[in-house]
């Protein structure tokens, strides 16, 4: 066998390199993200971390000591741009400092990002003060976002949930009932916005019918943790991304 001398060349990612750690049982976020950054400049790598059937406090905590292992499964040659955890509630029990420290611990990467985190700076950067919340979940995982967003100084005029319990189904809730939630606590008093809390939920092709029937911005975990990666990648603009977020 005659052996052929080749040459070495850059990252696929001659833009960007992503990571996205999405749970076992999400079928969205990762369609979502294939979605928005479509550029054969910009490398998106996924692994995936076990995740409950149920939803509860429970099956989150023990995402925390799952993670670590599933970012290791990230291709270690790669050096990230920014890795995202995709899960809002776990996120907000588990803690976004917390999760950064075991995300950077085990991949190498410039910037760590989660929705929660994502979602605080979209706000921010819209300088938005009260924000209605539409979630799938059970009250148990809803309190913990409603009072994060509380106690970043942020009102929180309106939550509606679905009060779904069984993750495999958050991604079948048809998003009709998204829309018609988001338009029930959009026309709260005092709300300047509404939050789509939750990477499992298809919010992607409702947000801007939403605006412009509501005429306010529409956040979503998925649009949100997009944009703030693209942020941290320098200024990445996913393509064709819905919202008022990617027009500011």
């Amino acid at each position: 066998m005659a052996r052929f001398p080749y040459r070495l060349t850059g990252p696929i990612g001659s833009r960007a390199t992503l990571g996205l750690v999405v749970l076992r049982v999400d079928e969205t976020i990762e369609q979502d993200f294939r979605r928005l950054f479509t550029g054969g400049d910009v490398a998106l790598h996924v692994t995936r971390i076990p995740s409950g059937d149920d939803l509860t406090p429970d099956t989150i905590a023990t995402m925390e000591g799952a993670l670590p292992r599933a970012v290791s499964l990230l291709p270690p040659a790669a050096a990230f741009d920014v890795v995202g955890y995709g899960c809002t509630s776990g996120t907000t029990l588990i803690g976004a400092e917390r999760v950064a420290q075991l995300v950077r611990g085990s991949a190498r990467t410039r910037a760590v990002s989660d929705p929660l985190t994502a979602a605080l700076a979209a706000i921010a950067a819209m300088r938005l003060r009260s924000v209605a919340i539409v979630s799938p979940y059970i009250e148990t995982v809803n309190r913990p976002i409603r009072a994060a967003l509380e106690g970043a100084g942020l009102n929180v005029p309106e939550t509606v949930s679905f009060g779904e319990e069984v993750e495999a189904r958050v991604a079948r809730i048809d998003p009709a009932s998204i829309r018609d939630a988001a338009l029930s606590v959009g026309r709260a008093p005092g709300a300047e916005a509404v939050f789509l809390s939750c990477t499992n939920l298809r919010t992607l092709d409702i947000i801007e019918g939403l605006e412009a029937e509501l005429g306010k911005p529409v956040l979503s975990s998925n649009q949100a943790l997009a944009w703030h990666m693209g942020q941290l990648a320098g200024g990445l603009l996913p393509t064709g991304a819905p919202g008022r977020l990617f027009r500011l």
